[in-house]
């Protein structure tokens, strides 16, 4: 979901940074129940049969611990509340069996200007990413080290191992982003699919996000999962000044060469305008293209739900505009309603050469009261057929 997004940049800078400030022993989470109804599939809106719903409870455990290592640990839970027995049919993620595992730990140890971070742990690089849209989110275990020696650069090095991201299709039918953990085994258990995870020998990533350059955000990736592919990428996003205060321009283009012989490889470019008011009004648009090639929507090789972070990506039909050979554009409004609610309006097209077309129009209100965060969506999805979806979010952090 778009509202959920956080730059990479900020990410980066909190890796590096927020170990200091941790003091003593802080216990973070927070309680979500998210529900969703669609009249996809000949199925009517509210009806037991076209809806799904869940609670979930994250609870993380954070410390300083003896010569300057910080550590945490986090338990994510899944519960229907009993919801399937009288108004939803699905869940957002995992099974309909209460659930329970353990979404992250790790440690993690500032030296100079460089963090060193090992464990269970979420990630946001371009290509390997913990997805947030759901009820609950995909993790890994990895190895990543932050340097900071550059001044204005951030260099990342990770090793990439396990994660329990799904391999489920999300649209139209909710699937998740998380292995089902209810039948006992474990979900992080290492798999590999052509292009889900990173099979045995796990994957590693390279990066630098710089913002030497006057008002722009730069960074380049590269990526070598082990006996599956090699990948790039590039972006850059620029947030102007002065006379042109509030107009942003971002460009990306990625390659990802498959070692598959089976699958043809692919690359994928995009630009994006936006401008922001400052009545609480913004606007932006996006376009992208990707080439001819079998690799479908696989700019995410962690889940197979096929969320990417293109900037045309749908805020709900994921992986649409990554198809082979597809030219897509978006068009997004946003306004901040002092004291009433946040408004926001979604357009995205999707040409594919196949004909096979598709278009998104979404639209949400968000509300904060105090530590709850309220969301309502609606979403109208054209492409076999005409689909509408209402969705209600949920969330109390604490």
């Amino acid at each position: 979901m778009k509202f959920a997004k956080l730059s990479l940049a900020a990410v980066m800078a909190m890796g590096v940074s927020a170990f200091a400030d941790v003091q003593n022993i802080k216990v973070t989470g927070d309680a979500k129940l998210f529900y969703s109804t669609t009249d996809a599939n000949n199925g009517d809106l509210f009806d037991q049969k076209s809806s799904a719903g869940q609670a979930a409870l994250d609870v993380a455990v954070s410390a300083d611990l003896a010569d300057g290592v910080a550590g945490k640990i986090g338990v994510t839970m899944l519960n229907t509340l009993g919801l399937e027995n009288n108004l939803v049919s699905q869940v957002w993620d995992g099974g309909l069996s209460n659930q329970w595992w353990v979404s992250e730990a790790w440690l993690a140890k500032k030296i100079a200007n460089t963090t060193v971070k090992v464990g269970r742990q979420t990630l946001d690089t371009p290509l390997a990413f913990t997805e947030t849209w759901s009820i609950a989110q995909n993790t890994f275990d990895a190895a990543v080290v932050l340097n900071n020696d550059i001044p204005n650069t951030t260099l990342v090095a990770a090793w990439v191992g396990r994660g329990n991201g799904g391999a489920g299709a999300k649209y139209p039918i909710l699937a998740g982003v998380v292995r089902d953990a209810s039948n006992g085994q474990d979900p992080f258990a290492t798999y590999s699919p052509a292009l889900s995870t990173y099979g045995q020998d796990g994957a590693y990533a390279f990066g630098a996000v710089t913002t030497a350059i006057p008002m722009t955000t730069a960074q380049g990736w590269y990526y070598n999962v082990e006996d599956v592919a090699t990948a790039y990428w590039l972006q850059a996003d620029v947030a102007l000044k002065n006379e042109l205060k509030g107009l942003t321009l971002g460009a990306q283009y990625a390659t990802l060469d498959l070692k598959n012989a089976a699958y043809d490889d692919g690359s994928i470019w995009a630009v994006k305008v936006g401008y922001a008011m400052d009545n609480g009004l913004s606007f932006a648009g996006a376009y992208s293209s990707s080439d001819k090639s079998t690799l479908g929507a696989g700019w995410n090789t962690a889940t197979g739900t096929g969320a990417s972070k293109i900037y045309t990506e749908a805020w709900w039909a994921y992986g649409e505009v990554t198809q082979s050979d597809t030219d897509s554009f978006t068009l997004e409004a946003e306004y901040n309603m002092e004291d009433v609610a946040d408004f926001a309006a979604y357009y995205t097209n999707a040409d594919h050469a196949t004909g096979d077309d598709m278009t998104e129009i979404t639209v949400t209100a968000s509300k904060s009261f105090g530590s709850l965060e309220t969301t309502l969506a609606y979403i109208n999805t054209d492409k076999k057929e005409n689909d509408n979806m209402v969705q209600v979010y949920l969330t109390y952090n604490f």
